[in-house]
């Protein structure tokens, strides 16, 4: 199992400490219920239009991505998820998703924290686990696209051993992104 205290009903129990907030639990569920890829696609929608610009073109290449792995039988095929409710029980406040494309390749996607669940190690400790998951698959490459913006992310992926493959300019997601592919072996 990839997260060693989670629990019988696939979640994981962790307290957070900030500076600002006494100890609160937060909890990681492993699990996809129906109403998730729509969450997945909102939770985008809620942190990317707001501090980044993005456009309906890039929420719906989100939700169709959600539905295409889900048609395809994921998470239970093959994969994983790491997902965190809001206050609000149809909300997402956290996602993070391991795909797995076939040969040995497994794809990072759809990670995003609500900004109040950032900046405590979460990120980091969700990418980590998604690594561990990956090897425990027997998966040898995992590959993640993202945008140079999302500097804090950038620094888990190379952090963790992910190297910077391409990057390309790009316009129809909102304002001019430079768009970027990682790569990291893990045999």
């Amino acid at each position: 199992m990839c997260v060693a205290s989670m629990n019988q009903v696939g979640e994981t129990h962790l307290h957070r400490m900030t500076a600002t907030a006494p100890k609160d639990q937060i909890v990681i569920r492993r699990t996809l219920r129906p109403e998730d890829a729509a969450g997945i696609a909102e939770l985008h929608r809620s942190v990317y239009t707001s501090e980044y610009g993005m456009n309906d073109v890039f929420v719906s290449r989100v939700a169709e991505g959600v539905l295409d792995a889900v048609a395809a039988g994921w998470p239970e095929a093959g994969g994983g998820v790491w997902l965190i409710d809001g206050e609000n029980a149809s909300e997402l406040d956290g996602c993070l998703a391991l795909t797995d494309e076939g040969e040995g390749r497994g794809r990072l996607r759809w990670f995003v924290l609500a900004p109040a669940l950032r900046g405590n190690g979460l990120g980091r400790m969700l990418v980590t686990d998604l690594l561990v998951c990956a090897r425990e698959k027997g998966l040898s490459r995992i590959e993640l696209e993202t945008f140079s913006a999302l500097a804090s992310a950038a620094r888990i992926y190379r952090n963790v051993g992910f190297k910077l493959t391409w990057e390309r300019e790009r316009t129809n997601w909102g304002p001019p992104i430079t768009y970027q592919h990682y790569r990291l072996e893990l045999l």
